[in-house]
This record gives structure tokens, C-alpha cells and sequence, in this order.
């Protein structure tokens, strides 16, 4: 977790007059802030600017004073001042206590503050289209309905699609009308504030206990001090009505809330539910994002002229001009860890960046992560517990399929009782989901004749067959390739076989068993687009299919009225491995999607399919005492000194050739004085576990510390010999979530 952070008492905004020196933080690797003369004019500390860099111009921001340690007759002077709002000192206090705690560069961290496309280009512009006064000299049916739908609205303007779209003709329709003079052609600002949020309109009715949630985070948002808390409810237990209620009063005081969301299917159904909250559509920020729309959301965010912003984790880092509040939504989820470029996570962040503004936090998960839990219980945080459904709805019944009692073919994985299940729901027309953590078809294609396995080229993983794309793709680096007709280590034809289940072939099985059933299969790589996903999750709710069939993408907060029965296909898979979270996140995975089922009128069942009835976290899962659960990891954890009662950090290296890499690696091993100082060991080096990945050669060290100890401190001090050369890289993960 991020250290405790003191009061920060701001500063006033400092001005520099011309030509006085200034430090400047680009985004380019340079590790600080570089001298410059303010421009003509001046300049306020925060401001974003174009300054010279080599032959080149570079954006920036003005971080401060310069330092003068530079030959001042060779500096340079700012370009100029850039059409965008300054950066906030609560904003850059937050970069800078980001990169020291995660020993990220300064630049790098600056990076994913400025990323919106032309943050310094003037107000930009787009075409938008009204009724002219003049008629066309020829008119045809087309034409009239384009006229027909301007008159409509009254003269307000609308975009080429929306017009064309209302109108049920083709754009060519409508800039034939624009010649004529019957439809006029306009330059309109694209950068718009967003709707405003009422937050005075009612809200759902609450339960006794939701009520009592609702009005202690209000009272924590109208103190206007920092604070987290732990919003902990049963899957279906209505938390997110009790946090709109705190989001509404701080829409009242007149601050921004920001909601992350671990996946961005899950915004279209919430950004429904917010507008029927508050009147109006909140902001967006994430990968589906069009970059125009990017580009308004930072602009307005940092103008608060967005009171509200649905994002992924890297909303975290938006210019918000008050931001007051910070909900991480199912904050135990693993995507809130940023595992390429900076490595850093979302949920620890956002208590940092709450702590710097004296804003509240809520984190809200049905099954908390065990750091979340620890701090909870040991008072850091506030705990705020919902422990029924909301409406009619009850927590599903949960039993196990001992696997060990069936006999089934080798190419077959749903059992006889499962199958039975299904049959049962399909004659009530009710749903069912088959739930199977892989994807693709078979995770392993296996040769029969040599008994080969086809790996990709550049890692140290095996290609896994999606049989809907005819082709093979590596899940570490994303190669793919067709799926060949002979082996390509002895050349032999048809003797390629598919090895395990994925949910292609789990879906190809439930044809063969429910072949009047419609199935729909839910798995990220199967949808172009967020939108086409979104799409499919809207059909599914609708009643659109009878069984679904998903990864652990539909554990996710989805609301399925009509799902009554989850059958979990190999709830064993997660419990396989070293992994320190293997059995927290086995029980959070298995729980959050069970609890999928019966989410309305209806209860709902489900069953898990495992050869490991006995084994303590299926027990867990079946017993439903939650707390037994996290005490005994806790327990575990801490007479070993592991996360969240100690410390972990990994280092990464990497190359194209393996021997300097290991190098490196029993360099640092060697010389490890500066850890054993505060009291840490280090583990290896030894390959990681997937030791190529893109062609490059991975070793990873494991850095562990007692709780409380100067581990950054240590760990900067202990690489900073290291001379990288060539091609090689040194990657360092404070508080690591993987290991592969």
C-alpha cells in the first residue's frame, strides 16, 4: 500500500516573469526537469508549454524553479505557453509521490497525465447541420424526410450521422441538400461542457441497511476530510445504490466523483443507471473512447465542466480541477494492476491521490482483496457491510459435483448432473451460464505422431487454437498464425490434436448436448470492438440466449434477470500453481461468478465441478463464512511475512540473449547490501515462469521485506550500479500482483 501521506498545506501559485528560469518536465526519458527562460509574457508554475529539445519541440510542463546548474548562457526559452489549463499543484504532488513510491521516472508518470490527443491545439471544430431557407430545386422522398427530420428539431444542429440516421437516408443524401442551400453546413465547437448531474433527483428505494450505508458516506463526504472505507455487500446486495448516494453529495458540495470500473462492458449498463440517477449521461474515459471524445473529456474535466467521469484505472490520472471522490468498483479485481510500461495499481493510487485532496474513497467489492480486508480490520480504513440481496432476490444455493464419482469421455466436461441442471432451466425458460476460465478452444495442440506441442516462436508459451478465427494466437505476446494441416516439427499431416477445454469448445459441446438451446459465449477475444461486446451483454440480459458460456470476464458485475443456475466447468483450475493470491483469488472468482445467478425473482443454484471437494477453499466457497476465510489467509500471510504483513518487490530483466541477462541478474544477487541493511532478502535469479515472452529472454528476483521498512529507498540505492547496454531492460514492481 502507498505510505501514510501528511497534510499537504499548497502553496500559492507561483508566476514567472519572462525570461526567469524555470524547470520544465517533458515526457521524453530525459529523468527531470530541464532548465528553461520563461517566454514572453510569463508563465504560472503547472503551465503546459512547447520548449525546444534538440532539433525538435516538445510539449512539457512548467514544474517549478529552474535549478541553474546548467551553463545559463546556453538555455533556451520557452516557446510558448500552450491554449490548455494549467496543471494543478495537488496534480503534480500526486506524480511525484507516484513515481517515488512505484521508482517509476518522472517522465513516464508524466505520460499518463497528458494523454489526449493536441492538449495545446485551439478550440477544436466540427461540421454540424440545420434547416437553410431555401428549397431544392428537384425534391425526392429522400430529400423530404432529411427535411422533414431538420424541421423537427426545432433549428438545433445535429452531426451528419445523427441527420442521416434520423432520417433513414445515406450522408450523400444530406450533403446534396447542403449545395442546394436547404440544409446549412456549420463550424461548431467540439470540446462541450458535459449535461449537468442533478443530484437532488430521487434515487431507488433503499433497504434499512442500505439506508444506514448511504447516510454514513454521506456524512464522510460533507466532513470534506480524507478517507477510505470499505463498502463490503453480498453480489446483488444494491452497493451501487448506496455509493451514488455518496456521489450525489458530492455533486452537491459541488466537487467531481470518479467511479472506476474494472472492465469497460460493464459502463454501458452503469452509465444507464447514473442517468437515471442524476438526468444525465456522465463522462467517459477508456480504450472504446473515440480520440475526439478523449480529448473533451480531459479538456472539461480540468475546466470542471464534467462533474462526473466513468473511467479505467487510467482515469486516475485526468486533470480534475475538485475531485472529491473516489469509488474503485469491485476494487479486489486484478485489472486495477497496470502490468506493462508503469507498473502501478489503481486501487493503491487512488487512496494516494484521495489522501493528497482531502477527498473520500469507497471501495466497494463483494469479496475484498486481503489488503483491503487487512486494513479494514485493522482500522485504517472504515468497513461498511451489506449482508442481503436487494428486493426479492436470495444468495444462491451452492453445491459441488465430485467429479471423481463420473466417468466421462475425453472429449466431453459437463457431467451427467450438470447436463441435468441445464435440461431443467431450459424447460422453465430460465438461463444458464457454463463458466470455464480459458479461452480459445484448446489451451493445447499436441502432435500424435511426435508428440510435440505447437509453441509460439517468440515466448516460452503455447499457441492455443480459436477455432471461431481459424487460427492459433499466443496469449503472452498476441502472435497468431492458421491453424496448419501438419505438424511443424515432423511434418506429418492430420495428426494435430486438441488438447483440454476452452469456451469454444465448451460452447460446441453444448450444442451437441442442448441442441435446441441458444448459446451465446462471452469471451473478450471474440468482439472487435467494446461496443460489440456491450452489445452482446445487452442481448444476453434481454433474454437473447438460454445458456451462456464465458470466462471470468462474466464474473464482472454483469446483471442477468434471467440466470438461475452457474455450473463452474473446473473450479480446481485457480488452486493450480505457487501462486501467493491462488486460493484468494480461486475464492473471489468463484464467488463473484455464483453469484451471478438468481439475481432476481427467481434463486438461484450453482454448481461446481471439482476433484478436490475437500480442498479448504472449496469449502470456503460452499460454507459462505467469508470471514473464516480472510482470517485464515491472514493468518497464513502473516506467520510467513507475506503481503499485506510484509513487503514483496519483483525485478524483471530482460533481453534478447539470455546469458547477460542472468549476468545482470547474479550481479545484483551478489551485491545485495543495500537490502540486507533494512533487513530484506532476495530470491534468484531464476527465469520467469514464462522465460520468453516476444523474442525476449525474461529473469525475475524476488525482493522481500518486513512491513514498515524503507524498501523504495533501498531498492533504488541497491540498482543504481547497473549499467544497462544495448537492448537490455530493468523493470521493478512494487508490490507485485503476478509472476508470471
Amino acid at each position: 500500500m502507498p505510505p501514510e501521506t501528511p497534510d499537504i498545506i499548497p502553496e500559492p501559485p507561483a508566476f514567472y516573469d519572462e525570461g526567469a528560469l524555470v524547470g520544465v518536465l517533458t515526457t521524453q526519458p530525459l529523468g527531470k526537469p530541464l532548465d528553461y527562460r520563461a517566454p514572453e509574457g510569463g508563465a504560472w508554475a503547472g503551465a503546459f508549454v512547447e520548449v525546444p529539445l534538440g532539433p525538435r519541440k516538445v510539449a512539457g510542463v512548467i514544474w517549478g524553479p529552474g535549478k541553474g546548474d546548467y551553463d545559463l548562457s546556453k538555455v533556451r526559452s520557452v516557446i510558448r505557453v500552450l491554449d490548455a489549463p494549467p496543471m494543478r499543484d495537488e496534480m503534480r504532488a500526486f506524480i511525484e509521490k507516484a513515481a517515488a513510491y512505484t521508482l517509476t521516472p518522472l517522465p513516464a508518470m508524466l505520460r499518463l497525465a497528458t494523454r489526449a490527443p493536441g492538449l495545446g491545439d485551439p478550440p477544436s471544430m466540427r461540421k454540424v447541420y440545420r434547416r437553410g431557407d431555401g428549397e431544392p430545386p428537384r425534391m425526392t422522398d429522400a430529400r423530404a424526410r432529411v427535411l422533414d427530420a431538420a424541421e423537427e428539431m426545432g433549428g438545433l444542429a445535429l452531426t451528419l450521422k445523427e441527420l442521416a440516421d434520423a432520417a433513414g437516408v445515406t450522408p450523400q443524401v444530406v450533403k446534396g441538400l447542403v449545395k442546394t442551400g436547404a440544409i446549412l453546413e456549420e463550424e461548431s465547437p467540439r470540446d462541450t461542457p458535459f449535461p449537468h448531474l442533478d443530484p437532488d433527483l430521487p434515487g431507488k428505494p433503499l433497504t434499512e441497511d442500505q439506508a444506514a450505508a448511504a447516510e454514513t458516506l454521506r456524512a464522510g463526504q460533507r466532513s470534506g476530510r480524507y478517507g477510505t472505507t470499505l463498502l463490503k455487500g453480498v453480489t446483488g446486495s444494491g452497493k451501487t445504490e448506496v455509493y451514488l448516494e455518496a456521489v450525489s453529495e458530492c455533486l452537491r458540495q459541488g466537487r467531481q466523483a470518479l467511479v472506476l470500473l474494472p472492465e469497460i462492458a460493464l459502463t454501458a449498463e452503469f452509465l444507464t443507471r447514473v442517468e437515471a440517477r442524476f438526468g444525465a449521461k456522465p463522462a467517459e474515459w477508456h480504450s472504446g473512447v473515440t480520440m475526439t471524445e478523449r480529448r473533451r473529456v480531459w479538456r472539461m474535466v480540468a475546466e470542471g465542466r464534467a462533474q462526473m467521469v466513468i473511467g479505467a484505472r487510467s482515469a486516475l490520472f485526468l486533470p480534475f480541477r475538485d475531485l472529491g471522490l473516489i469509488v474503485v468498483d469491485e476494487e479486489h479485481d486484478t485489472s486495477y494492476k497496470q502490468e506493462d510500461g508503469v507498473l502501478y495499481n489503481a486501487r493503491d493510487m487512488a487512496v494516494l491521490r484521495a489522501s493528497i485532496l482531502d477527498a473520500r474513497v469507497v471501495l466497494a467489492s463483494a469479496t475484498p482483496s486481503l489488503e483491503t480486508w487487512a486494513n479494514a480490520d485493522a482500522g485504517k480504513y472504515d468497513r461498511l457491510d451489506l449482508s442481503s440481496r436487494f428486493g426479492p432476490a436470495i444468495l444462491p444455493e451452492m453445491r459441488t459435483i465430485d467429479m471423481r464419482d463420473h466417468d466421462l469421455p475425453s472429449n466431453r466436461w459437463v457431467s451427467p448432473s450438470l447436463a441435468r441442471a441445464v435440461r431443467d432451466r431450459l424447460a422453465k425458460g430460465e438461463q444458464s451460464m457454463l463458466f470455464l476460465n480459458r479461452r480459445g478452444y484448446a489451451p493445447v495442440t499436441l502432435c500424435r505422431a511426435c508428440g510435440q506441442q505447437i509453441a509460439c516462436e517468440h515466448c516460452d508459451a503455447r499457441m492455443v487454437e480459436h477455432r471461431f478465427l481459424k487460427r492459433l494466437v499466443c496469449h503472452q505476446c498476441g502472435e497468431s498464425r492458421p491453424i496448419p494441416t501438419k505438424c511443424p516439427s515432423c511434418e506429418v499431416e492430420d495428426k494435430l490434436a486438441a488438447v483440454g477445454p476452452g469456451v469454444e469448445r465448451m460452447a460446441e459441446e453444448a450444442a451437441a448436448l442442448f441442441p435446441d438451446a441458444r448459446v451465446a459465449v462471452l469471451s473478450s477475444d471474440l468482439f472487435g470492438t467494446a461496443r460489440e461486446l456491450k452489445a452482446q451483454i445487452e442481448a444476453i440480459a434481454a433474454g437473447g440466449a438460454d445458456i451462456i458460456i464465458g470466462t471470468q470476464l462474466v464474473a464482472k458485475g454483469h446483471n442477468f434477470p434471467l440466470l438461475t443456475l452457474v455450473g463452474v466447468i473446473d473450479a480446481d483450475l485457480g488452486l493450480q500453481g505457487s501462486d501467493l493470491r491462488a486460493a484468494e483469488r480461486t475464492f473471489q472468482l468463484m464467488r463473484q461468478v455464483a453469484g451471478r445467478a438468481g439475481r432476481a425473482e427467481k434463486p438461484g443454484l450453482a454448481l461446481l465441478q471439482t476433484f478436490q471437494p475437500e480442498h479448504p477453499v472449496i469449502r470456503a466457497i460452499l460454507g459462505g463464512d467469508e470471514e473464516a476465510f480472510w482470517r485464515a489467509e491472514a493468518a497464513e500471510r502473516r506467520a510467513t511475512g507475506m503481503p499485506p504483513y510484509g513487503r514483496l518487490a519483483g525485478i524483471i530483466l530482460s533481453g534478447p540473449d539470455a546469458a547477460p541477462v542472468f549476468d545482470i541478474g547474479m550481479a545484483l544477487a551478489r551485491n545485495d547490501g543495500p537490502l540486507r541493511r533494512v533487513g530484506a532478502q532476495v530470491f534468484g535469479p531464476a527465469p520467469a515462469p514464462i522465460a520468453r515472452v516476444r523474442g525476449r529472454h525474461r529473469v525475475r528476483l524476488l525482493v522481500k521485506a518486513p512491513k514498515g521498512v524503507a524498501l523504495q529507498s533501498a531498492l533504488a540505492e541497491w540498482v543504481a550500479p547497473v549499467r544497462l547496454k544495448g537492448d537490455l531492460r530493468l523493470a521493478i514492481d512494487i508490490d507485485p500482483q503476478s509472476f508470471f
